[in-house]
């Protein structure tokens, strides 16, 4: 019992949250800052890979809009749900996901 009530004290840093309606794209991080994109903006997304995994999130999506944009920590809160919406996109291309999912390098890819 003494390890649970240890694991229930150690704090994990908060994550990102991400939520969209039928306007726009909003993602708030843990640091207080809040992003977003309107969905009639919407230029690109990217997905962006580091070489920091698997520890730290190495995974983002940037959504570039006319007047500004967001990144998204692909394990934000919601993210999920995200990306199930951007696959709806318009000309979306799933191969650049599947490609940026088995990424480990630095790298940008176009959806």
């Amino acid at each position: 019992m003494g390890l649970i009530n240890w694991f229930r004290k150690w704090k994990l840093p908060r994550r990102a949250t991400v939520e969209f309606d039928e306007n726009a794209v909003i993602c708030r991080r843990a640091g207080g800052l809040v992003e977003s994109v309107r969905w009639d903006e919407l230029k690109a997304v990217l997905i962006m890979t580091t070489a920091a995994g698997p520890l730290l999130d190495d995974v983002f999506w940037v959504l570039v809009g006319e007047s500004g944009g967001c990144v998204v920590p692909s394990e934000s809160d919601g993210a999920d749900n995200l990306l199930s919406r951007l696959q709806k996109l318009p000309g979306f291309d799933n191969e650049a996901l599947i490609s940026a999912m088995g990424c480990t390098e630095d790298r940008k890819f176009l959806c």
